[in-house]
């Protein structure tokens, strides 16, 4: 079997070929780019319609992969979550909903706040279906620093660090990332699917 990443972000295609020692494509090498509808209520059921959706299209020869994975404020009733990749519109890059959430940061009155980054991994194969989960806590700040990694990485502070994921390396990044501690869940069940 073939391992695809059910995505299309550049940022997560490289995250996993950095964190994984298989080979990894993403979908839109062998399909082209097309959206997918991410209709569900959390980030599990999102991960599984992108690989279902990716799947159902290659067919069983593959594993599919998929990562669903957003930022969530108690201060903010918990948003962005879900809609992290959309938080200031449609069609927002990862700056406008980087700017969006210092404003409404901002907008309580903090210079920073707790924070949470979940991570859903969908893995769907011939064998069936399962969904692992990865967290990773710590603090949003009301100002952006760093260039290293994408979306809210220059204003998160994970637990027991001053610098934010913008200012990180890579390697600490992999070990205390809420997509790598799924990952790690992830990978001994990818590993039995592919030598069954």
């Amino acid at each position: 079997m073939k391992i695809v990443l059910a995505t299309g972000n550049k940022g997560k295609i490289r995250e996993f070929r950095e964190m994984c020692e298989d080979e990894i494509v993403g979908f839109g090498e062998l399909l082209g780019e097309f959206e997918i509808v991410e209709d569900g209520d959390t980030f599990a059921q999102n991960a599984l319609i992108k690989a279902r959706t990716i799947y159902e299209k290659l067919g069983e020869d593959y594993l599919v992969i998929s990562d669903d994975s957003g930022i969530s404020l108690p201060v903010l009733d918990d948003a962005p979550g879900i809609y992290s990749a959309r938080y200031a519109g449609e069609n927002a890059t990862d700056e406008d909903n980087l700017n969006k959430l210092i404003e409404s940061v901002r907008a309580k009155k903090l210079k920073s706040t707790k924070a949470y980054y979940t991570a859903a991994i969908a893995i769907v194969s011939r064998y069936g279906e399962c969904v692992v989960h990865g967290w990773m806590h710590g603090d949003v700040i009301d100002e952006s620093r760093g260039d290293a990694g994408f979306g809210y990485d220059p204003i998160f502070v994970p637990e027991g660090y001053k610098e934010t994921l913008g200012e990180l390396d890579n390697e600490t990044k992999a070990t205390i990332s809420h997509r790598g501690k799924a990952l790690k869940l992830a990978k001994p069940i990818i590993t039995m699917l592919l030598n069954k």
